[in-house]
Order: C-alpha cells, then sequence, then structure tokens
C-alpha cells in the first residue's frame, strides 16, 4: 500500500497511525517533497475514480488566487496539482489498482 502523505496535516498523520497497524507493506509518499507529475496524477486519479477537480483542495489560497474563476480543463487541473502539490487532497491510499481519499481515515477499509 502507498499512502500519500503530509505530515503537517492532522487527517493524514490519523490515517497513516492506523495504517502502521494494519500488517502490510506501506510506502509513505511525501507528495511535497516529491510532487507527483501529470502523468502520475493521471494514474491516481484513475484509481480513486474521479474527475481531476474532485482532488483539489479548493480553499487553499493557491487555487483561490490563481485558478477559482477560471474555466479549466482537467489536464489543466492537473497541471495545476502537479505544479502546486499542496492543493492535492490528503491523505491518499493506495491499494493496488485501487484508491481512496481517506477523510475520514476509515475509507481505507474500502481498499483493504
Amino acid at each position: 500500500m502507498i499512502i500519500y502523505h503530509n505530515p503537517k496535516c492532522s487527517k493524514s498523520r490519523a490515517c497513516l497511525l492506523q495504517l502502521a497497524q494494519i500488517p502490510t507493506n506501506l510506502e509513505v509518499v511525501r507528495y511535497l517533497e516529491t510532487p507527483l507529475s501529470v502523468d502520475e496524477l493521471k494514474e491516481l486519479i484513475q484509481k480513486l475514480n474521479i474527475k481531476p477537480i474532485a482532488l483539489v483542495r479548493q480553499k487553499e489560497s493557491i487555487w483561490i488566487e490563481k485558478y477559482k474563476d477560471k474555466k479549466m480543463t482537467p489536464l489543466a487541473v492537473l497541471k495545476a496539482l502537479a505544479q502546486h502539490p499542496i492543493l492535492i487532497e490528503r491523505p491518499i491510499v493506495v491499494n493496488g489498482s485501487k484508491a481512496v481519499i481517506a477523510r475520514p481515515w476509515e475509507r481505507i477499509h474500502e481498499i483493504i
């Protein structure tokens, strides 16, 4: 399993704590330090089975200042997420071909 994690986020920390109790190989990706490429984001969107805009933290100041009132294609949204990874909803947990935005953390049970 993989968790896309932001250690400053309490929801992300709570999810990581729960995942640590599951006997599995867990890879922790600090996506703010290692941003995802557009192609990696496309793959993640497919696993989440959502549209790119659903992955955006739309209350973040960067989104409000730079993108909020713009009409954006899905690819433009992915490029914004790749450029500003702070905009990515968190935490995201991936298990094989499935993924969830683990808010609340209990959503991890959907893919285990």
